[in-house]
């Protein structure tokens, strides 16, 4: 098997024990892109038509309120899928953009591959529902740890439950994730 496909097959076989020759049959169906940093892939109002595994790097899904502020709802690092869920499955326009945080090496599949793989194969269709339950389970964790909580309490959540971010990402896509202010997050570190 490809280097490409490892961290892919690793994912799947962890969740489903994926025999490695079922998971040759279909690898190729998932693309492998390079991503520039800052790379967009798809522009908010836009219709999503592709999931994306990321193999290295980090993909951030955020959308710009009317007053132009960046409002990040997610962060896809190494071994996670991603997409602008809403939009993939109702094929209507994305209210959120993708982008590449770091130069990323992904694996994308098509919408209509997908699905086909989610119809097909017992194991992508336990998968697509492990993912979707986490993205569930880590919104509905989001919105009520951060319903009023106040900033300093939403950034020791994020520090027990997504360190990866504070470490990784700028105080700009932190804040924006937190929904706070950059300013604010500076002051609040120094808190700690």
């Amino acid at each position: 098997m490809k280097d490409k496909y490892e961290k892919l097959y690793d994912y799947l076989q962890r969740k489903t024990q994926l025999e490695k020759d079922v998971f040759l049959n279909y690898c190729h169906y998932f693309k492998p892109k390079t991503l520039k940093r800052n790379e967009i892939l798809l522009h908010q109002n836009t219709v999503c038509t592709f999931n994306i595994f990321v193999n290295k790097g980090c993909l951030r899904f955020y959308s710009h309120s009317e007053e132009g502020k960046e409002l990040t709802r997610y962060f896809a690092f190494e071994n996670k899928f991603g997409t602008s869920l809403t939009s993939l499955i109702s094929q209507a326009p994305s209210n959120e953009n993708i982008q590449a945080i770091e130069k990323s090496e992904v694996l994308i599949i098509s919408r209509n591959d997908f699905y086909h793989l989610v119809k097909t194969i017992p194991e992508i269709n336990f998968a697509y529902r492990d993912i979707l339950e986490m993205a569930y389970i880590t919104t509905t964790k989001r919105i009520y740890n951060f319903q009023g909580e106040s900033a300093l309490d939403r950034l020791r959540w994020l520090m027990r439950n997504q360190p990866l971010i504070l470490t990784r990402l700028s105080n700009k896509m932190v804040a924006s994730y937190l929904g706070i202010t950059p300013y604010t997050l500076s002051r609040l570190k120094t808190e700690l």
